[in-house]
């Protein structure tokens, strides 16, 4: 279980700083299907997982002066409103009807990327 969860992290960490994402869209997949996480428990790890991949990568592109500070608080904040909202929902979810949510996030995104 243990090596499963470190190839798990390093995919997430190539993900979410080669393109900006890693949390949800790879880490819970991977969770689901490699370790037979349930939903619930996958999508709560990802989580707490990406507090410490995301400040790697803040830091590393920070010394690149790359970030810009006060649009990632205009993103950042409201987005923790949308956080408690998003937990509070998830709880309500079915196991089911978790995982077809996110299958159909997934095929909606990757459509959009396709299509624009």
């Amino acid at each position: 279980m243990i090596p499963r969860l470190l190839l798990v992290g390093l995919v997430a960490g190539v993900f979410s700083t080669l393109f900006g994402v890693g949390g949800g869209i790879v880490v819970v997949p991977l969770l689901v299907a490699l370790l037979a996480y349930p939903t619930h428990v996958a999508a709560a790890t990802s989580l707490g997982a990406i507090l410490v991949t995301a400040t790697a990568g803040v830091v590393l592109y920070a010394i690149r002066d790359e970030v810009r500070p006060a649009y990632a608080a205009l993103v950042g904040l409201p987005a923790v409103v949308g956080a408690f909202a998003g937990a509070t929902l998830q709880q309500r979810l079915s196991n089911r009807n978790l995982t077809l949510a996110f299958a159909g996030l997934l095929v909606v995104v990757g459509v959009w990327l396709l299509v624009s």
